[in-house]
């Protein structure tokens, strides 16, 4: 199988990179471990795509770079994740403040649904306390970035909860761009999603990593292929925890990975 892969885009003028990093990243719920060990660095404006089997600790990782698996009565941590050299845990950032500048796109579109498309995508600024001059001028650059805005610019003022689902899920990027994160996150924001859909969600990952870093999570190895510029293989086996098996270019771990399980999960010969 043949991977071509996407280059990296040039640095948007004026902003330095995001350097998000993961060091020995353990994290529990209860007593029960889930990652064990997790050390990954995270190239700025790049696509990276955490791939293994369900149960082996991608979600949970995932949510941990921008805090959210603390939201988990149970849930522990250990290690450091840092933002530009600072722990998002410990190094005194707030936690409104790493959820803005590392946002999350879920698996499921969750839209306000009966906020106006307008206002959903506004909806996170409020949130987070940011003051926006051009709220309009704001609207139509993220519902643009997120491959939205020549379906929806005429009907602003209708209810998000009225588009399709791929709709929804581009509007939710949209939601998420519109307070200018460093990171996206994405859960395996296609799985619920149309052909077409998913295509469409697909550019728009392609278009938006030449601004900001890329996180997704994906069952779908076509997917993988398609849209990272890296990949990372978890997988929790023999009693040990989920752990990255190995990570690099996503035409490596293709086509000619280190490991022979890598090899055997990315062919489809378990998972």
């Amino acid at each position: 199988m043949t991977v071509v892969a996407l280059k990296a885009a040039d640095q948007p003028a004026g902003r330095p990179p995001a350097a998000l990093r993961a060091h020995d990243v353990n994290a529990w719920f209860g007593s029960n471990q889930v990652l064990a060990d997790v050390s990954l660095a995270f190239d700025p404006y790049h696509v990276t795509a955490l791939i293994g089997p369900s149960g082996c600790g991608k979600s949970t990782f995932l949510r941990a770079l921008n805090r959210m698996h603390e939201l988990v009565r149970s849930a522990g941590l250990s290690g450091t994740i840092e933002l530009d050299g600072v722990d998002i845990y410990r190094g005194g950032l707030a936690v409104m403040e790493v959820r803005r500048r590392i946002g999350m796109v879920f698996q499921k579109p969750n839209p306000f649904p009966t906020m106006t498309i307008f206002d959903n995508v506004l909806s996170g600024t409020q949130l987070s306390g940011q003051a926006v001059a051009d709220k309009r001028g704001l609207v139509e650059q993220s519902l643009q970035r997120a491959g939205l805005w020549d379906e929806v610019k005429n009907r602003l003022k209708t209810p998000g909860g009225a588009l399709s689902g791929g709709q929804q899920q581009r509007l939710c990027i949209a939601r998420a761009l519109a307070v200018q994160p460093e990171v996206l996150l994405m859960d395996e924001p296609c799985s619920a999603l149309d052909p077409s859909s998913t295509r469409r969600i697909e550019e728009t990952i392609n278009e938006i990593s030449r601004e900001v870093t890329v996180v997704i999570v994906t069952h779908n190895m076509q997917q993988a292929q398609r849209v990272s510029h890296r990949c990372a293989f978890f997988l929790a086996d023999e009693g040990r925890p989920g752990h990255v098996v190995e990570a690099g270019p996503t035409a490596k771990l293709f086509d000619d990975p280190e490991d022979s399980r890598t090899m055997d999960y990315v062919h489809g010969r378990f998972g």
